[in-house]
């Protein structure tokens, strides 16, 4: 054991040994891997003697199924299995909030691209080639295409209770109330994409104990395996679930892909059976962002206060419920934007049609509606003849006040910051130098203009995102640590169910326990189901949840460290700290090395952290405390637009955005500006073009998103303002930036041709008007 040393090193100057901790931007463990494309990816995987799979999909957005003829892919040499929903072993059916989709198709497909069948073979194009030789005959039925239509209960139910998934109402103050002026507005939404670069993948992998281990891409390892194993009629426990490299997510993949398909053949045929998913086959196996069409009404006084918010908003959830419900509930409640508004009736419907499912994506409701708020205040600011940035000030939301639902936001709200702070950003040079690099102009290296019709304009807009799981949700995160000593220095084996999906969670937690223990060396176990629900990785969560189970772990075990230095120094616990690998006591004195307190020692712990309750709002008026924390950013756009040629190149785009704590500040930017890059994508070109139910553009050919020529110069002003609710102050920080910046770039469109522009994407014929 180290004798008690007299130095008086201060636990700050030893805390300064250990790097990497919190408010520092330590290396990622996996970013040079995935620099050097060394990343193992589930697209990846691999096992001796396993198979492929491969899934028969539906080519009608509505049918009933009227026969299934296998024959022809049965006989395929290679071809170990063809299944349909007679095959599934337990319960045909699974959904991410309320089941209601089948596993395989029965009688009748909802919308283009539904399972029908699956093929397992020994080679992908095998598999392929038995897929095309099934067999189906259908009778096509009339698609149901219109959200306001479904809404009002037209058209045939695709469900038994209906097309109606949710009617939310928000009602607050005055439903009569009436203001000196009046501003209306009708806006769509297209349908975007996540459009992550890592397609549907996994393996699966038959067990011993007639269980399946699958290794998988997903953001919720528990919610997949409880659906899994209800599919496949197993126990919990004999269903594993363990992470595979995953190559973006952004809410896609919240709900089954080919997770129950890959297990079902894998159990089938006795043998591995991997399934990925090629690029169009990807746009029909995951989820959408809803498209809306929304109405709004914006009553204000003279100088600018607001009076009163109406709106109807409709979401189209398509074909199956997935998070449609918690969307809806985002749109209504988030619905009149971070302003103070005393008199407030929202509408919002989801609906059922048999266009392709709908569900989460960076944003999740708030996305549409701040779409449609914010292209009001600009509205009303020219109807006013008021500074767009200063009808926001005037009427900004703050920390005391109260939301449409009734809640008090009790942490800071800096949303008039935000955007005085925003405006004072440098504006960037005007391209009017002769010759004009046309790499700065409209359609770019196409040289489809010098600068001749090219005009310059300026936006602003902020948005308001919920943080966390809302409305009664028990949201909660579980987290295991062990510290030992290996290889004669303490070592921290961090483990959590919590997917990491690239935004950095792995380097998260291991910045707290390096900030909370004073250890250096931490591994990050991979993440699996043997460990107790992480949640999912969505609502900007995981660093608020599982950063903060990670935190109590380690207050744990760090009380278990004091009571093992307690018998061997004879020392008491209460005021014994842990800094740069050593047991300090209050006054700052070096006790002993770490290592010699925990000798052969090992101190393992898990918890579970919750955060604060929220409750589900009222079904009538939407009343209630359904939110646990708000995020707040705003943006300023600066776009020339050719204006006759229609088209436009984003020349700067500024963020400012609370953070609470910047956790990892580099990471923290780099969100801010995936974030950014998103809601360019939705405001400029990415939408997926679906015709009486039929997706048009399943590519990255003729689905368009942003590349770094799109991207523009961004300036980012980063606000840690602390929620004291909060572990460490946080807030949530992925979705914010996807929120403010489409409406932002619209804006700067807008103001550079004087159009409406009430849809995104922005399309070159509706700045020309051809």
């Amino acid at each position: 054991m180290t004798q008690r040393t007299s130095a008086r090193d201060s636990v700050r100057e030893l805390s300064t040994a250990v790097t990497g901790g919190i408010g520092e931007s330590p290396r990622r463990p996996d970013g040079t891997l995935k620099v050097r494309g060394e990343f193992a990816y589930s697209s990846d995987l691999w096992h001796e003697d396993m198979l492929w799979g491969a899934t028969l999909r539906s080519p009608h957005p509505h049918a009933r199924i009227l026969s299934i003829d296998l024959t022809e892919a049965l006989r395929t040499p290679g071809v170990y299995a063809v299944l349909t929903h007679e095959d599934v072993p337990g319960e045909n059916i699974y959904g991410l909030e309320h089941p209601d989709q089948p596993v395989l198709a029965v009688d009748r497909v909802r919308y283009q691209g539904e399972s029908v069948a699956l093929v397992a073979a020994d080679h992908p194009e095998t598999a392929r080639r038995a897929v095309a030789r099934i067999k189906v005959e259908y009778a096509e039925l009339p698609p149901v295409t219109d959200m306001v239509a479904a809404a009002k209960g037209e058209g045939p139910p695709l469900h038994p209770d209906g097309n109606v998934v949710r009617h939310l109402k928000i009602r607050r103050g005055d439903p009569e109330a009436t203001a000196d002026v009046m501003v209306v507005g009708e806006y769509e939404i297209g349908m975007q994409d996540q459009a992550f670069l890592g397609p549907e993948s996994g393996l699966a992998v038959p067990a011993e104990d007639g269980g399946v281990d699958l290794y998988v891409a997903t953001q919720w390892l528990h919610v997949d395996q409880k659906q899994v194993a209800n599919a496949l009629g197993l126990p919990l426990e004999k269903v594993r679930l363990t992470l595979a490299g995953v190559g973006g997510a952004f809410g896609g993949r919240e709900d089954l892909s080919m997770q129950v398909h890959a297990c079902m053949l894998a159990l089938h045929t006795g043998k591995p059976v991997k399934m990925v998913y090629n690029r169009e086959e990807s746009f029909f196996g995951h989820v959408h962002r809803h498209p809306a069409k929304l109405y709004y009404e914006h009553g204000a006084t003279k100088d600018g206060r607001l009076v009163y918010v109406r709106a109807k908003i409709y979401l189209d959830g398509g074909a199956y419920t997935s998070s449609t419900p918690a969307v809806v509930a985002n749109a209504a409640t988030l619905g009149v934007g971070p302003y103070r508004v005393d008199n407030v009736a929202v509408d919002c419907w989801g609906v059922y049609t048999n266009n392709p499912p709908c569900g989460a994506m960076r944003g999740f409701g708030a996305v549409q509606a701040a779409f449609g708020y914010e292209s009001q205040m600009d509205k009303l600011a020219e109807r006013l003849g008021m500074d767009p940035v200063e009808i926001r000030v005037h009427n900004a939301i703050a920390e005391g006040d109260t939301m449409p639902t009734g809640q008090v936001i009790d942490s800071p709200a800096p949303v008039a910051e935000l955007m005085r702070r925003l405006r004072r950003l440098p504006m960037p040079p005007e391209n009017r130098e002769e010759p004009v690099d046309i790499r700065d102009m409209p359609g770019g290296v196409s040289n489809t203009t010098h600068g001749e019709g090219v005009v310059r304009g300026v936006g602003y807009a902020v948005g308001i995102k919920n943080i966390c799981f809302s409305e009664g949700f028990d949201d909660y995160s579980t987290a295991r640590l062990r510290v030992q000593t290996v290889g004669g220095e303490p070592a921290a084996l961090v483990h959590t169910a919590a997917a990491e999906v690239g935004q950095g969670l792995v380097t998260v937690k291991q910045q707290v326990v390096r900030s909370e223990l004073g250890i250096e060396r931490v591994t990050v176990a991979p993440m699996d189901t043997t460990v107790g629900n992480g949640g999912s990785t969505s609502a900007s969560r995981q660093t608020y949840v599982t950063g903060g189970a990670v935190r109590k772990v380690c207050q744990t075990v760090r009380q278990r460290i004091f009571e093992l230095a307690a018998r061997k120094l004879g020392h008491g616990p209460d005021g014994l700290e842990l800094a740069g690998g050593k047991v300090v006591d209050a006054s700052g004195v070096v006790l002993a090395d770490l290592v010699d307190v925990l000798g052969d020692d090992v101190v393992e712990e898990t918890e579970v952290y919750r955060h604060r309750p929220t409750y589900r709002v009222d079904s009538e008026t939407g009343q209630g405390n359904a939110h646990v924390q708000y995020g707040f950013a705003a943006h300023r756009a600066i776009v020339d637009v050719d204006t006759e040629l229609g088209l436009v190149k984003v020349v700067q785009l500024d963020c400012v955005q609370d953070v609470g704590k910047a956790m990892n500040p580099q990471a923290v930017v780099g969100q801010i500006h995936g974030g950014s890059a998103q809601g360019l994508g939705l405001a400029v070109m990415e939408e997926i073009q679906v015709v009486d139910g039929k997706v048009r553009n399943p590519s990255f050919t003729d689905y368009l998103i942003p590349t770094i020529l799109d991207m523009p110069p961004m300036t980012v002003d980063v606000l840690e303002l602390a929620d004291p609710h909060a572990p460490y102050g946080l807030r949530g920080v992925g979705e914010p930036p996807t929120i403010s910046s489409t409406p932002a770039i619209v804006a700067a469109i807008r103001a550079a041709t004087g159009n409406a522009l009430p849809r995104v994407p922005v399309r070159p014929e509706h700045i020309t008007g051809t």
